[in-house]
């Protein structure tokens, strides 16, 4: 008997991770003669039958569970915790603690301080994220995720650009900017007003949560060429915006160099000869008409969803047709 209690105090003396708690608490909804369960008969790819959460969980990731029930399962999840409270929000931290725990894990393999608080803002973040996700769009899980992990991710960064103790030894830090989390690379430019929020919203979706371009161009009403060229120019001016940059960042990081060396414009080897039709096309008044046609099919036009906003977009050139033609 004081050997069991004596285990029994040790245990509760250590205080258990927020993930490790959001587990037992998860694992008390699914249990009993009543679990929390989702009626499975309204989703494709589901039994017929009212299914408890963890056996969801199981069957949801499994590689074969159609990526639309997915979605419609945590619409149906974000709905009830928005609605109903603590219960499913519990319910909602549990469904999700596969990709919480993994966020987690890498995180707290670098952090330097207590892993409670790094879960304690991993857990934070996903659950602000559940009152104000939009759930009428795709992959609310994968967004779930990256929401939880930009809160995570702060914290490490904050704990890493902390002052040294006087009395500690030496230890790395992370490199200065403009490296970091992609998110954050994206959210200093725009509020440096390299970008638009809307052309960090078309790099992150298409580059980080692999939304395809043609999906992006129809939820925002542009078609699939204009969107390309749009992420091409806006790629080239954060591009810049970095190469700029990489010019004030220390000599002596390797990272720094090795990142800088990769940010280096390649060789041109486009000629810089002028081209003939420049000048036929300057003076020539027939031509006139062509340019005007030229001019109002031009993505740079002013009726350009993506770069007409904020102004923040460089004014388009002239059309001096100084290019050769691609057929040339």
């Amino acid at each position: 008997m004081p050997d069991k209690q004596h285990g029994r105090y040790a245990c509760s003396a250590s205080q258990p991770l927020p993930l490790d708690t959001a587990r037992e608490c998860f694992a008390l909804l699914v249990t009993g003669p009543q679990p929390l369960s989702v009626d499975g008969r309204k989703y494709a790819g589901l039994p017929n039958r009212r299914i408890p959460l963890d056996e969801l969980r199981d069957r949801m990731m499994r590689r074969r569970c159609p990526r639309r029930t997915r979605d419609e399962v945590w619409a149906h999840l974000v709905r009830q915790s928005r609605e109903h409270g603590a219960p499913w929000t519990l319910a909602c931290a549990g469904m999700a603690l596969p990709a919480l725990a993994g966020v987690a894990r890498w995180l707290a393999a670098r952090f330097p301080g207590d892993a409670f608080d790094l879960h304690s803002e991993v857990l934070s973040g996903f659950l602000g994220a559940l009152t104000k996700i939009d759930v009428d769009r795709p992959r609310i899980l994968v967004r779930l995720r990256w929401a939880a992990y930009r809160a995570g991710f702060a914290a490490l960064s904050e704990s890493l650009d902390a002052p040294m103790p006087v009395a500690g030894e030496f230890r790395s830090t992370p490199p200065k900017p403009p490296w970091g989390h992609p998110d954050l690379v994206l959210a200093r430019a725009v509020r440096q007003s390299v970008l638009t929020r809307t052309e960090a919203n078309l790099i992150g979706e298409t580059r980080l949560e692999e939304v395809s371009i043609p999906v992006w161009a129809d939820r925002h009403q542009m078609t699939t060429g204009a969107t390309y060229k749009a992420r091409r120019r806006a790629e080239r001016r954060l591009v810049a915006f970095l190469r700029e940059q990489a010019a004030t960042t220390d000599p002596d990081d390797p990272v720094a160099s090795n990142v800088a060396a990769g940010l280096a414009p390649a060789p041109s080897t486009r000629s810089t000869r002028p081209s003939r039709r420049v000048t036929t096309e300057r003076h020539d008044d027939a031509a006139r008409p062509r340019a005007k046609s030229d001019a109002a099919m031009s993505k740079r036009a002013a009726e350009s969803r993506l770069l007409a906003c904020r102004g923040s977009t460089p004014a388009p050139a002239s059309r001096s047709s100084s290019e050769v033609p691609r057929c040339a």
